[in-house]
């Protein structure tokens, strides 16, 4: 039988996620953890006890750390509002991806504490950290060199000091005295 000719089979949601815990071997306490529920919920996602979520930051958070569009949910309702487009995003997931990473392997090299955060700034709901030190740890895993994490950073504080207010083009000088004298503080490019 051809691809072209193949029955489309959908596949009910919970079904789809216990097959994905289990081909990952992810453990469904961490993989609560990671879209923000509790374990019961898990349980009672997978067991059909309840109807499947269709709570878009639900949905997208599954559907992040399952590494597919929340679309493939027949309960995900599309938002109104279209997703604008993040070069920092785009970034971060590139570098997953050269690293040969699934999300859900980038997501385990953190404490479990940080890892809904992570899943959220992916599903772009939250903006990429301003942080420096929260950045370099996402750096070490993705094991980017000293000039691309600094250059991340500076895109990310560009865009939260414009989102603030500040008008780059106008205060040129300031902002870049800002950036080079940070650039010598982290002894990037001497």
């Amino acid at each position: 039988m051809s691809m072209k000719n193949k029955p489309i089979v959908n596949e009910k949601s919970s079904q789809k996620v216990a097959k994905f815990l289990e081909k990952n071997n992810l453990h469904k306490k961490d993989f609560a953890q990671m879209i923000g529920v509790t374990l019961s919920y898990v349980y009672n996602l997978i067991d059909e006890t309840i109807p499947f979520s269709s709570r878009a930051t639900t949905l997208e958070r599954i559907a992040t750390v399952m590494d597919i569009r929340p679309e493939e949910f027949i309960e995900y309702q599309i938002p109104q509002d279209p997703a604008l487009y993040d070069d920092n995003l785009e970034f971060l997931k590139d570098a997953i991806k050269h690293n040969n990473l699934t999300t859900v392997e980038f997501l385990k090299k953190f404490e479990r504490k940080k890892r809904l955060h992570l899943v959220d700034i992916l599903r772009g709901a939250k903006p990429l950290h301003i942080d420096f030190a929260e950045l370099k740890t996402i750096s070490d895993v993705l094991n980017l060199s000293d000039e691309e994490l600094y250059e991340l950073w500076q895109r990310r504080m560009s865009e939260f000091l414009s989102e603030g207010g500040f008008n780059l083009d106008k205060n040129d000088e300031l902002a870049q005295a800002m950036f080079d004298g940070a650039k010598k503080y982290l002894k990037i490019g001497n």
